[in-house]
């Protein structure tokens, strides 16, 4: 395979990858509440958001659980260069700036199992890197 076929490979894939980021960050989240009449297929930026989950843990029953997350979509892009690794990007993820820690009991747990279940509730949203501590990032294409 030539180096103009690896090239325009890469280009290819990376350009498949933008296309479903943009694809799925214009479609709002499953489990949002619509909560304001911001039209989120319009909104550009990052905001705290209500969100509901089911809480679990082996040996334990589900918790439905609604809390407040981190939603919106950031400056983000990609572009094909002739050195390696063939991409520059800038990426930016709308991520937690300041959290509380909550505590719940799930219910219907096994005994010696720990019923207490911990999750962050986002008091304060922003762009910023994605940090793994807190966030699950993309890390190759």
């Amino acid at each position: 395979m030539s180096v103009a076929n690896i090239k325009f490979s890469l280009y290819r894939k990376s350009t498949l990858m933008l296309k479903w980021i943009l694809l799925w960050t214009c479609q709002p989240p499953l489990f949002l509440h619509d909560v304001s009449a911001v039209n989120l297929r319009q909104f550009i930026g990052c905001a705290v958001r209500e969100f509901t989950f089911l809480a679990k843990k082996p040996g334990c029953g589900g918790l439905l659980i609604t809390t407040d997350a981190c939603w919106g979509r950031c400056e983000t892009w990609e572009k094909p260069v002739l050195e390696s690794p063939f991409i520059e990007s800038y990426q930016r993820v709308c991520t937690y700036n300041m959290t509380r820690m909550v505590s719940v009991k799930l219910p219907n747990c096994k005994p010696n199992i720990d019923p207490i279940y911990t999750y962050p509730v986002a008091l304060r949203c922003a762009c910023g890197f994605c940090l793994t501590s807190t966030t699950e990032c993309i890390t190759s294409v």
